[in-house]
């Protein structure tokens, strides 16, 4: 179960960290963020990555091995990583409309799949 809510937590965290990082880039057609300027964008984007981490180190938290988690330190940093990608994938398909995924990048997500295939063994 810890490894469920381990992963859970994980994708909720990185969904706020997407917008945090790249949120931005779309917050500055905003009336609002045109108005503060990049600053205002600076806070904004501070904001959304503080609630990423309310999440992220309870994540790392309950999942770590030596806390009693099922995963090592080098499993949740693989594992993060994976869904950072399938987040941030998402997130430009949906707000970013003009952007493609290609054969290269499939061909990319599943070497990291295998990865955290690997790094489990």
């Amino acid at each position: 179960m810890k490894g469920f809510y381990t992963i859970l937590l994980l994708v909720f965290s990185n969904i706020f960290m997407t917008f945090a990082w790249y949120g931005h880039l779309k917050f500055q057609h905003m009336t609002f963020f045109q108005k503060t300027g990049l600053f205002g964008l600076i806070l904004a984007s501070w904001f959304i990555a503080f609630m990423e981490y309310c999440l992220m180190v309870p994540a790392n938290r309950i999942g770590f091995q030596a806390n009693g988690g099922p995963f090592t330190l080098l499993q949740l940093k693989v594992i993060q990583e994976v869904i950072t990608l399938v987040v941030f994938t998402v997130f430009t398909l949906v707000f970013f409309k003009n952007e493609a995924l290609k054969w290269n990048h499939f061909v990319g997500f599943v070497f990291l799949v295998l990865a955290v295939y690997f790094i489990r063994k």
